[in-house]
């Protein structure tokens, strides 16, 4: 079991969670969204850092794994960086990313209901 480092000086005031998804959808999410953190590929996943509990009031796509704390459960090999945005905090937002990976994948988005304190 690995945890995804954010790069050094990079702030996490938010703390980390990830979103992994097919690698075939990473290339493609990575030119639409408008903001992109930190995303890691592990070969056949892209890892997306998210904040903390970002998976509240959302019901992440089947073709989504929603990992808090940002932990790889099943490496096969460390994840490797393949995109640091300029700022220094690491994160995508949420919202945009798991449109777009309801679009790409097909799933209708679905919001949870009520959402917790």
């Amino acid at each position: 079991m690995a945890r995804l480092a954010v790069p050094a000086g990079m702030r996490q005031p938010l703390g980390c969670d990830a979103v992994a998804m097919p690698a075939e959808f990473g290339p493609r999410l990575l030119e639409r969204l408008p903001r992109v953190g930190c995303v890691y590929e592990d070969g056949p996943r892209w890892w997306w850092i998210v904040p903390a509990d970002s998976d509240v009031a959302l019901q992440w796509p089947p073709s989504a794994f929603y990992s808090p704390g940002a932990v790889v459960p099943d490496a096969t090999r460390e994840p490797l960086l393949v995109h640091r945005p300029e700022g220094s905090v690491p994160y995508t937002p949420p919202i945009p990313l798991y449109l777009g990976l309801c679009r790409l994948s097909g799933a209708v988005p679905g919001w949870a209901g009520a959402v917790r304190a």
